[in-house]
């Protein structure tokens, strides 16, 4: 070895999909450890609207996708459901034993004072030779910090198995159904929020979820079958790959909050308006971590919460942009913002305090120590589309 210090392209990791991006001539970028495709050559623009109107394939295999599962189950399913929910249960604020075979639940991952250290999907498979497992999917940025925590908790009890040698392909949009059905029937029975096994290559994993507000699929796939399913996704005409900009334009307008930006360990659920991820039935027990802070805030409201603002002149705000109120007094910062493709017009996410929150309320945003007036919006910006099915 020379050793000559490594670029920062050859530190970096690749996902199983890598060469197919550079293929596409994708624009890269270092993006939680990985280098990732921001952009291909139609832009994010046009890649934002063909998600909303057609199909949108995205790699995003640099997720944390892992299985957690009892070392010695008893062969009674529900026992085993409960088993191995107590131990993923002490972290999260979710009621895991509750989900019915087949469900996957949003929960959080919280320290002792209540913060959230991550957002993430826990789901318990459907089939009833899977029971005492869970599927688990964190994010890119924190996964081994998560698997740590949750190796931790399962110690002796439960074994994490990570899959993030695996591809994970995100298919979104309204045609994400009528695409992806003929290569893996079956997929279109599913619910919001469902997901289970197909027999498709050694096998994949499909839930009817994703990040951008509109119906579609994510699909865990071995690496060994992974690029013929990319390549027939996208012969398909109503399929385009899509990059990390158009992603986060898309979940933006979906009002959805992202890790590390929109969320961090010092903000709780209550703040961040995720209340439905704090299960009844762990309310009432009061079992989770930072329950006083968090149930506290329940019962007598937070000094803060996330709002949604529509920036109604000038240039768009961004992270870290101040909210000020209409006399230019500063009340809370931006966390998330850009141009909306769908609105036609910019868009934000922040904190400021509740009183600050009431839809149509003006206010001020500071770019460039420039205010410029903005208004609060509902969430999300763009109605979500998810296919419930009865």
């Amino acid at each position: 070895m020379s050793g000559a210090p490594m670029s920062i392209a050859e530190t970096l990791s690749q996902t199983v999909l890598h060469a197919r991006h550079l293929a596409l001539k994708a624009r890269m970028t270092p993006f939680a450890g990985y280098d990732m495709p921001v952009q291909y050559p139609d832009g994010v623009l046009a890649e934002h609207r063909w998600t909303r109107e057609k199909a949108g394939l995205f790699d995003v295999s640099h997720m944390g996708p892992a299985f957690l599962t009892l070392n010695a189950k008893s062969g009674d399913a529900e026992a085993d459901h409960a088993a191995i929910s107590a131990v993923i249960e002490p972290l999260i604020c979710g009621d895991i034993a509750g989900l019915k075979p087949g469900q996957l639940r949003y929960t959080l991952l919280l320290n002792e004072t209540g913060g959230i250290l991550d957002d993430l999907m826990v789901g318990r498979p459907l089939a009833p030779d899977r029971q005492g497992m869970l599927y688990i999917v964190v994010n890119a940025g924190t996964k081994d910090a998560d698997f740590l925590a949750i190796s931790k908790a399962a110690r002796g009890v439960a074994t994490l198995s990570r899959a993030d040698d695996r591809a994970l392909l995100a298919l979104q949009g309204p045609k994400a159904a009528q695409v992806l059905e003929p290569l893996i029937p079956g997929v279109a029975a599913l619910s919001f929020m469902q997901f289970r096994r197909f027999d498709h290559g050694e096998g994949v994993v499909v839930s009817r979820s994703g990040y951008t507000g509109e119906d579609g699929f994510e699909i865990l796939i071995h690496a060994a079958d992974a690029d013929a399913l990319w390549s027939a996704l996208i012969a398909d005409e109503r399929v385009k790959p899509i990059g990390l900009g158009a992603r986060d334009s898309l979940r933006l307008e979906a009002g959805l909050p992202l890790y590390g930006h929109d969320l961090d360990d010092t903000t709780s659920p209550v703040e961040a308006a995720l209340t439905f991820a704090l299960s009844k039935r762990r309310r009432a027990a009061a079992d989770f971590p930072g329950a006083a802070r968090i149930l506290k805030a329940l019962a007598e409201g937070p000094t803060r919460v996330r709002i949604g603002l529509e920036v109604l002149e000038g240039a768009p705000a961004r992270e870290g942009a101040l909210i000020a109120d209409e006399t230019g007094a500063e009340i809370g910062v931006v966390t998330s913002g850009g141009p909306s493709p769908s609105l036609g017009r910019s868009i934000a996410m922040g904190y400021a305090p509740p009183a600050f929150a009431t839809p149509g309320q003006t206010l001020r945003v500071i770019v460039r120590g420039k205010a410029q007036a903005a208004r609060v919006a509902r969430l999300p910006f763009v109605p979500h589309t998810y296919v419930r099915k009865a």
